[in-house]
């Protein structure tokens, strides 16, 4: 069958790979095996392989690659490549039917070809279905004991050159690209990265540049294997020596370096914390160097302790309160081995939104930003842009989206391209020491980015100031004024609080009970109880009606003296995501596990300390409303000195 969707089969169509079709590394468990394939339950043999991109196929058997990594995110090819039309090609030894399937926005299936394949086979296919969204795909039925090589999605032809909105002319890029990793106190982690950089040949010889900032003092280089790690990248490892700046100063530095001392055309952030699917580099690569024009190609997010699961498809900031949160029709915390790509789901299953189908995968999302656990750089982008700010960390990958976006340069989150990481939820990161370069960052970019008014913002963030009260967390708020004291010094002292910022906020942190962590709650009395007080929320249509009245006695509980006798025993021993506002405002004190669950905080209520701690936000957040218009003036015109080359050149000559 041939359809208007497929142009005439000719030989020697595919040009350059886009994204190579892989197999699943040996040893990988049943659920992340369905990121890449989907073998047919009738089938009476189980598909093998011995490499990534070679797989036999016993006779009469069928496998589907409508898969995460293996399938085609046609619609984003569409909406921002050169591209016209792809090509599906692969080596068959035997004799195999190619089925190639697109989807709509909404998930809905349509057959595109059927192909009689034995030999070199090379399928033209036509992107112009694919306006809102949907993937391309193919399923494999063997008519005889088959064997796939080298499949892949391919370009009809070399990319051309891209003209920029001012009329500059960027001349296509070779495929190569510097990848930076900085890294803090992870060795293990950033030596597996490394090695990850050098499995696949394919990917390394795309790599022109490995350059890692140690600001630590526990480093890659005293691992028993690094000199194995460095030995694979052939040369191409630069380690930089520096103190504790922060992801911004760390990818500052890569920036910083990948322009100084390479010519690669893009630069690549990863964290050192993650795992990655290597083949993701070359894909990101390849999406901007076929871009229309440049574009920032960010990474996807999956779960690095559930890796079946998508975290998120992509990030937008609320221009209102100025918070991060999913792009329109994002979606989080996907998970693929119960929910196919493929899985639309019944029409029961679409009418009640408790329901999981993955429809929502299939429409194109345009995002604000993508996080800094990967994301691609076209060096034009950086030389025109400058350096990030100097935030330390939080926010920093979102203004210099927001700052690029502004400036033509938007950035795109590509399904397929992904690394494993550590979920958000799963970090204490809003109420840790994180808590004061959130807001203190927030606030910063707010003023160069958000609205005139920013009465909703802090008001959004004064109910965040409620929680914590009735969550006992008194070192957050503690902290956060210092971050309100810190924004409305205005920006020239950004530079100066680099490296001391941190250090301050820890210090006063120890001040507080609930930020000291023991290391079991077996080190304090048994908990003396708490009768009548929720510890799990009730899920469903009656959970808000349940939260009135549980509200109604948080709020008198909160006015009422505490009773310092709890403060010598807990009345609650509870987990991290038991640690709700509608429990711990109603006791006096608790234990409260970390996130990683490696100790405990005991949190103590004190309402003349909450009052006060309260009335100062409300102060400080008074003066920010009034001084907010010079305040966003400020910033605004410091922006160019806080990310020139220059200055941050000052500040890594004086490491």
């Amino acid at each position: 069958m041939q359809t208007q969707e497929t142009q005439q089969t000719t030989k020697n169509l595919a040009v350059d790979t886009l994204q190579r079709v892989l197999m699943p590394k040996k040893g990988e468990p049943h659920d992340v095996r369905m990121l890449y394939l989907i073998e047919q339950e009738q089938n009476k043999q189980r598909l093998r392989w011995s490499d990534r991109t070679s797989f036999e196929v016993p006779a009469g058997n069928e496998v589907s690659f409508e898969t995460y990594f293996n399938a085609f995110p046609a619609s984003y090819w569409r909406r921002w490549s050169q591209l016209d039309s792809v090509v599906l090609a692969m080596e068959v030894e035997g004799r195999a039917t190619i089925s190639v399937y697109r989807s709509k926005h909404d998930g809905t299936r349509v057959g595109v070809t059927n192909v009689e394949a034995t030999g070199t086979t090379e399928i033209p296919l036509k992107l112009s279905n694919f306006e809102d969204g949907g993937w391309l795909w193919f399923d494999i039925t063997a008519e005889d004991d088959t064997r796939i090589r080298d499949a892949a999605w391919c370009s009809p032809q070399e990319p051309k050159e891209q003209v920029l909105d001012d009329g500059t002319v960027v001349p296509p890029q070779p495929k190569q690209v510097a990848v930076g990793i900085p890294t803090f106190n992870r060795p293990r982690d950033s030596v597996n990265a490394l090695h990850a950089l050098a499995e696949d040949p394919y990917v390394e010889a795309s790599i022109s540049n490995v350059l890692m900032p140690d600001q630590g003092n526990q480093h890659p280089a005293d691992e028993p294997d690094f000199a194995e790690a460095e030995r694979k990248l052939g040369g191409k490892l630069e380690i930089f020596q520096q103190g504790n700046l922060g992801g911004s100063g760390g990818y500052s530095r890569i920036m910083y370096e990948a322009l100084n001392r390479t010519d690669a055309p893009f630069i690549l952030y990863m964290d050192d914390d993650i795992a990655i699917e290597p083949d993701s580099i070359v894909r990101a690569v390849q999406a901007a160097r076929y871009a229309a024009k440049p574009i920032l190609v960010g990474g996807q997010m999956l779960n690095l302790q559930d890796r079946a699961q998508l975290r998120t498809s992509g990030e937008a900031v609320d221009k209102d309160i100025f918070m991060f949160r999913a792009a329109e029709h994002g979606v989080y915390d996907h998970d693929f081995a119960k929910y196919p790509l493929g899985y639309v789901g019944t029409q029961e299953e679409e009418m009640d939104p408790r329901k999981t189908t993955s429809r929502a995968l299939h429409r194109r999302v345009d995002v604000d930003y993508n996080g800094w656990w990967m994301n691609l750089f076209p060096r034009v982008v950086a030389e025109k842009m400058g350096l990030p700010l100097p935030l330390f960390i939080k926010w920093d990958d979102n203004e210099y989206a927001l700052r690029a976006k502004e400036a033509g340069f938007p950035t795109v989150t590509w399904p397929g391209v992904a690394i494993w990481h550590m979920a958000w939820a799963d970090k204490d990161d809003a109420i840790d020491w994180q808590a004061y370069f959130h807001m203190r960052n927030r606030l910063i970019v707010a003023s160069i980015y958000g609205p005139d008014n920013p009465d909703a913002m802090l008001k959004n963030m004064l109910k965040s100031t409620h929680k914590h009260i009735m969550c006992m967390e008194y070192s957050t708020m503690a902290i956060q004024i210092e971050a309100m004291k810190d924004f409305l010094a205005g920006p020239d002292q950004l530079f100066d609080i680099l490296e001391s910022s941190l250090p301050r906020i820890q210090a006063i942190r120890k001040e507080y009970s609930d930020a000291q962590v023991l290391s079991s709650a077996t080190d304090l009395p048994a908990p003396t109880g708490a009768p009548g007080v929720p510890t799990r929320n009730i899920g469903g249509r009656l959970a808000k009606i349940k939260k009135l009245p549980w509200a109604a006695k948080a709020l008198l509980h909160q006015r009422n003296q505490e009773d310092r006798a709890h403060w010598e025993a807990p009345q609650l021993n509870l987990t991290a995501d038991e640690a709700r506002w509608y429990t711990l405002a109603r006791v006096d004190s608790a234990t409260v596990s970390t996130a990683g669950g490696t100790g405990v905080a005991f949190r103590k209520r004190n309402k003349q300390l909450s009052d006060d701690l309260l009335k100062e936000t409300k102060q400080l957040q008074a003066e920010i409303k009034r001084r907010w218009p010079e305040l966003k003036r400020a910033y605004r015109d410091a922006r160019g000195e806080l990310t020139s080359h220059e200055n941050w050149g000052r500040i890594f000559d004086a490491q």
